[in-house]
């Protein structure tokens, strides 16, 4: 019996090391808003309580073991919600769900379901606005990231000194289009950020989308200012065109008839820090669209603008106020109500834990 307790004392004391090692990080962000918006019925304007206007509400865990000898076990789940109702906001419920290895000398390498790297490039290098990458109710730049996530992924990034670099490949599982490869590369070194990143992904029946994006960041004293070009090139036929067209705010952009040729994007904007609190921020968008079907040629062109005021009361707790605008010019793009302008704005309440 005293054997058995002295076992049994032994394996606590080394399993409690082993814990020790560890770590498991809860993190969420609650963000809800009030948003009034022009246009959206015929001939009505709406108003709504949205599940987020500056972020979307989301609950996570990071999991962290220290293995000795530089090297760490990572993995993280994540699960994005609605918080004006409570119910998630995809099919997917984990909208991450990945493990990996981490080494101090070799890199990093997660496989699973991800961020991709046209995501990962546009947020660590050039988002739109210094305290949030983007605005989650106004995002024209992540519809060109090919849905921002691919699944069955493996992903390895290295760093060295200010040069990143990421690889990713999926292996095209299942019935919709996961096979994907790609790369990106990105230097960071005091007030300068630049980069770029190419992505192809390809449906079951071979036809592909190929992505390229580029642009720069410049940090000084309260001024923030970046730059970016985006393009989107489709095979024609297939559902690839009316799948990649999250963010880009209901049908504009969008391909009916599946037949969408290319888009291209350029951006650009500022955020001016008025006071430790006080974060103003501006935004323009302009994007265009060739078909393969529409007759003479026809392109489309979108203009976007955003300007956002963002008050901290504390470290994790923001106010902010949010106001946009959409022109469409050429024919081929409208939203959904054929409506060709629209105004909206925000103003929301958001927590990060």
């Amino acid at each position: 019996m005293k054997k058995a307790a002295l076992a049994l004392s032994i394996l606590a004391a080394g399993t409690s090391a082993a814990w020790a090692q560890s770590s498991v990080q809860l993190y969420g962000i609650v963000d809800v808003g009030l948003r009034w918006t022009s246009n959206a019925n015929v001939g009505s304007s709406e108003k709504q309580v949205i599940p987020g206007g500056m972020s979307q509400s989301r609950l996570g865990v990071n999991i962290t073991e220290d293995m000795g000898g530089g090297l760490k076990a990572i993995a993280n789940l994540e699960h994005r919600l609605s918080s004006d109702t409570g119910i998630p906001a995809a099919a997917d419920f984990w909208r991450q769900s990945w493990v990996g290895i981490q080494s101090a000398d070799f890199g990093r390498i997660t496989l699973g379901r991800q961020y991709n790297i046209l995501f990962d490039i546009y947020t660590s290098t050039y988002a739109s606005f210094k305290y949030s990458p983007y605005i989650e109710a106004y995002k024209p730049e992540i519809g060109l990231s090919l849905g921002a996530r691919q699944d069955n992924m493996v992903k390895y990034l290295f760093e060295s000194g200010p040069i990143r670099g990421e690889i990713q490949v999926s292996a095209g599982e299942g019935t919709g289009p996961n096979k994907s490869v790609g790369g990106l590369l990105r230097y960071a070194d005091g007030p300068i950020a630049a980069g770029g990143a190419y992505l192809q992904v390809e449906d079951p029946q071979g036809r592909k989308v190929k992505a390229y994006t580029a642009g720069g960041a410049w940090t000084s004293g309260p001024w923030y200012v970046n730059l970016s070009w985006a393009t989107n090139k489709f095979d024609q036929g297939g559902t690839l065109g009316t799948l990649y067209t999250a963010g880009l705010l209901g049908n504009i952009l969008n391909a009916s008839a599946n037949d969408v040729k290319k888009r291209d994007m350029v951006s650009a904007g500022a955020t001016y820090q008025l006071t430790p609190q006080l974060n103003l921020g501006a935004h323009y968008w302009y994007a265009t669209q060739t078909h393969y079907l529409l007759a003479n040629g026809s392109k489309g062109k979108s203009h976007y603008l955003a300007v956002v005021a963002d008050y901290a009361f504390s470290k994790r707790t923001d106010a902010y106020l949010e106001l946009d605008y959409t022109k469409f010019s050429e024919g081929s793009v409208r939203f959904a109500n054929g409506a060709e302008k629209r105004g909206g704005s925000i103003v929301g309440l958001r927590h990060r834990f």
